[in-house]
């Protein structure tokens, strides 16, 4: 990037570390079984895995929290979890992160959002989800909307994370919206389809190719299509920043009043692209409010999700490996 200063990227570590940013949204945990299948189960015609490890992760909403720890931040997280044992595994994570939990309200008429993987030679072989998608009920909002309130003011970023799991009521929306713009923070959305147009005049909105297709009804393939659509969506919602991640294409950033500019993608050798988009959120997000321009931000984002994407499984970024990565490409 012709104007990127190659001294911010050595202070990225200094610039990032301790800023505070609440994610609220669809908390996940994700669980996998490793291991390998060499014969089929004589009970019925289906493949046995034979396990050599299994672990648990932060996914969803709370994966965003994690890779802001990992750029150096402070993560608020806010949403909400069951009363079971994929709670407590949930938990336990916490204080292994020591990830301040205050802001995660348990439902005991919900299951904690759980994705498990299965993993073969490599190979993801089939995915068992448990979740509840209802939307919280009014008590809930109540609780997430006072929370917020009762950290606002230490916060330099808020972060809404939507994966339609009921967390991110039009309710919920518009209090937030409102709270942080009156405080004066930056605040970004990564959205999903069910609520995608109450999302307004915030600071960065970042949906990628099909979210944006699904909610507009077109089909994204030339450059005038994405240049409808990225306008199209600054006329609807008002964002200061539009950013539409395109995959292997990288991003579209878009501005009122502003040429398109895009970003080509920094992906080397995809293995697995789970997690990327939540990687990009939380480094664009950490950037801006450590501020970089949002040039600089989504570069830096646009190389993390790509750092990401050449991973097994869901793992957030590494800020050591993100600085070495730009500082080779600057050279």
């Amino acid at each position: 990037m012709e104007n990127f200063n190659k001294k911010k990227i050595l202070k990225l570590n200094s610039n990032l570390k301790n800023k505070k940013i609440a994610v609220i949204g669809d908390m996940m945990l994700d669980s996998y079984y490793w291991g390998s299948i060499n014969r089929i189960s004589p009970e019925a015609p289906v493949p046995v895995l034979e396990v050599d490890n299994e672990f648990s992760r932060f996914g969803g909403a709370m994966n965003v929290a994690k890779n802001i720890q990992s750029l150096g931040g402070i993560p608020f997280p806010i949403g909400v979890v069951g009363n079971d044992s994929d709670s407590a595994i949930f938990h336990k994570l916490l204080s292994e992160s020591n990830i301040d939990g205050k802001g995660l309200i348990k439902d005991s008429s919900r299951h904690t959002t759980t994705k498990t993987r299965v993993i073969a030679h490599k190979q993801h072989v089939i995915r068992i989800d448990k979740e509840n998608i209802n939307p919280i009920d009014s008590k809930i909002e109540k609780k997430i909307i006072k929370y917020l309130s009762s950290i606002i003011d230490q916060l330099d970023a808020v972060i809404l994370e939507d994966y339609n799991k009921g967390v991110l009521t039009p309710n919920i929306i518009k209090e937030v919206i409102k709270m942080t713009l009156d405080a004066g923070k930056i605040i970004s959305v990564d959205p999903k389809f069910n609520n995608f147009f109450e999302y307004k005049n915030v600071t960065v909105f970042k949906p990628n190719r099909k979210e944006t297709e699904d909610a507009l009804g077109i089909r994204i393939r030339t450059s005038k299509d994405l240049e409808y659509a990225g306008n199209k969506l600054l006329d609807k919602l008002n964002p200061t920043y539009l950013l539409l991640t395109l995959g292997e294409e990288g991003i579209a950033l878009f501005e009122k009043d502003k040429p398109v500019r895009r970003i080509p993608t920094k992906a080397r050798k995809v293995a697995d692209v789970s997690g990327a988009g939540d990687t990009v959120i939380a480094t664009l997000t950490s950037s801006l409010a450590a501020g970089y321009s949002i040039d600089e931000a989504s570069y830096l984002a646009n190389f993390a999700g790509g750092i990401v994407c050449e991973e097994v499984g869901i793992v957030p970024i590494d800020i050591t490996n993100l600085i070495k990565s730009v500082k080779e490409e600057l050279k």
